[in-house]
């Protein structure tokens, strides 16, 4: 086990010291498109302007992403936060398989194109289709489609789901016509390709920590059974069920594309399914649904074809899901919980559902496993199962209810939370519900600073990227939202590009450092050297920099 060792220059806080994660909360000018400054956030205001704070960066090449222009988000975010490194990331990796074709002669891919040129069957194509790259690239599935006709393979079917969501809310026309166009300058009298199914990305398939499975169910019924509505096109689809419901792309209902009344793609025995997404969370229960046996209980699949099922990564290392993956996950070694299990130092970690996962598996390098059973304490406060928009206020005061009972125990001396609320909420593209969602979550953070006050702790408030932050999509010259036709703003339901607060709360050992103010290199990996600083330890030479100097 990794070992720290003890600060000559500083003892540690006396009290516990807590990092608060603000999901989706980042910072921008209040030009009419941020829900953050247009709240009234008291707590928060006054944290900004009377503590030290700097604002540090949580996208791009700074959490591992391609570039600069790629959006952070909470997988990589909270890699970064608890690993105090950057690692490549599931968008450079994928993509940096592709290009040195690495990925075309891995044993996966190998065995899934065999199987169904053997077998005479279907190649399947799964996943979120746009380039948001937060959970897939449509380059990527292009350069796979691609490959199977050189391959070889006489059938592929690709099963789309919406996004508006990463990407512009309405956007999905922008993708599905020039990829139709794509499909048909491939297609030829030995390679049938086709889009079978799809459905907005919070309706069918994409569910995370097992929150609804009923998505899941969908999915499986739309893309595996070609159970649901019947269209001649995808774009007829979008269309039909924009006319008919008025909602956003991630909340079209599910589609089947079929011919003659019979859908063009169901999953039958000997096919081949590659789920291309390569952010784990909103991928491990679909892949569960096709790989687990008869025991499965979450839902009633009717029929279970016999497949071979790939995942573009394995989306969780320590349960091996799934058995089957195209591209090796990063290896994430040498996390701040590897060594302050070492140090004896006991740990709480506590979120809502929603971002339960962030706060354990991922902050720990995608592990889901403790390091200690004895020094880890894991709570999940069940989140509702509503629209994020119906109660924007989420489970934030039952955790901080939880949270503030962990504190006062004195069982613990770090103590990390997650409150989903600016990005679950902000993902919905309700202004409203999003400033709601930031007054709710200011009213918590007045609450638990009492508290660590009352022990004489120290708290780190920060953010994994922005979202609440940014509600309408901002016109890049003026600064201001853009203006529809009619007169109304465009919603913006994606992560942001901006930077995140990162606040250091403390009344009582604040003299005996220094905050390293008007720096602009920070990310969100200097958060844990941070963090063991102020517990009294140096931090292992592998992390970055520490944001505070002793």
């Amino acid at each position: 086990m990794a070992t720290l060792k003890k600060s000559e220059k500083f003892s540690g806080v006396k009290g516990p010291l807590l990092t608060i994660v603000m999901d989706g909360v980042g910072i921008a000018p209040d030009n009419g498109a941020n829900a953050v400054a247009y709240a009234n956030t008291p707590t928060l205001d006054r944290l900004m302007r009377d503590y030290p704070t700097l604002a540090i960066k949580a996208h791009g090449t700074a959490v591992g992403l391609p570039g600069d222009d790629d959006m952070g988000n909470s997988e990589v975010g909270h890699n970064a936060l608890g690993s105090g490194q950057v690692f490549a990331q599931g968008a450079k990796l994928v993509s940096q398989s592709i290009e040195s074709g690495k990925i075309f002669s891995s044993s996966t891919w190998r065995e899934l194109v065999d199987g169904v040129k053997k077998n005479s069957s279907t190649l399947h194509f799964l996943g979120l289709f746009s380039d948001g790259n937060v959970h897939s690239h449509i380059d990527h599935l292009k350069a796979l489609v691609e490959a199977a006709k050189r391959e070889g393979v006489a059938r592929v079917r690709i099963h789309v789901l919406l996004d508006g969501r990463d990407v512009g809310e309405t956007s999905a026309l922008d993708y599905v016509s020039p990829f139709e166009e794509y499909l048909a300058a491939l297609r030829s009298d030995t390679f049938d390709v086709k889009i079978a199914s799809g459905g907005g990305r919070m309706q069918i398939t994409m569910d995370r920590y097992e929150a609804n499975w009923g998505m899941v169910e969908a999915g499986w019924k739309t893309h595996v059974l070609g159970e649901g509505r019947q269209f001649a096109s995808a774009e007829d689809a979008i269309v039909t069920y924009r006319n008919e419901t008025k909602v956003i792309d991630q909340d079209l209902p599910p589609f089947v594309i079929a011919e003659g009344g019979k859908p063009v793609g169901t999953v039958e025995d000997g096919d081949s399914v590659i789920f291309y997404n390569f952010r784990g969370d909103r991928s491990i229960e679909i892949s569960k649904a096709f790989e687990s046996g008869a025991d499965f209980d979450k839902f009633d699949r009717k029929r279970v074809p016999e497949v071979l099922y790939a995942g573009m990564l394995e989306y969780d290392g320590d349960l091996h899901i799934p058995s089957r993956y195209l591209v090796n996950p990063p290896e994430i070694t040498n996390t701040m919980t590897e060594y302050l299990v070492g140090a004896g130092v006991p740990e709480l970690a506590i979120s809502e559902t929603q971002k339960y996962g962030h706060v354990t598996y991922f902050w720990n390098g995608n592990k889901s496993g403790k390091f200690s059973e004895e020094l880890e304490t894991y709570i999940e406060i069940p989140s509702d199962v509503v629209p994020f928009e119906q109660r924007p206020w989420m489970k934030c005061a039952e955790i901080t209810d939880k949270l503030i009972e962990c504190l006062r125990s004195g069982k613990y001396k770090y103590l990390r939370v997650n409150f989903p609320n600016g990005d679950m909420v902000g993902h919905t593209g309700s202004f409203l519900a999003t400033q709601c969602s930031m007054e709710a979550l200011d009213l918590q953070l007045a609450r638990l600073l009492k508290v660590v006050d009352e022990l004489e702790g120290v708290a780190l408030i920060t953010a994994d990227h922005g979202n609440a932050d940014e509600m309408y999509e901002v016109d890049k010259k003026t600064g201001a939202p853009k203006v529809s036709k009619d007169g109304s703003y465009k919603a913006k339901t994606s992560h942001t590009l901006n930077p995140v607060p990162f606040i250091v709360y403390d009344n009582f050992t604040s003299s005996s450092y220094k905050v390293k103010l008007g720096r602009e290199d920070f990310g969100l990996s200097s958060v844990a050297a941070t963090t063991v600083n102020l517990l009294g330890y140096e931090a292992p030479d592998v992390w970055d920099e520490s944001m505070i100097e002793l």
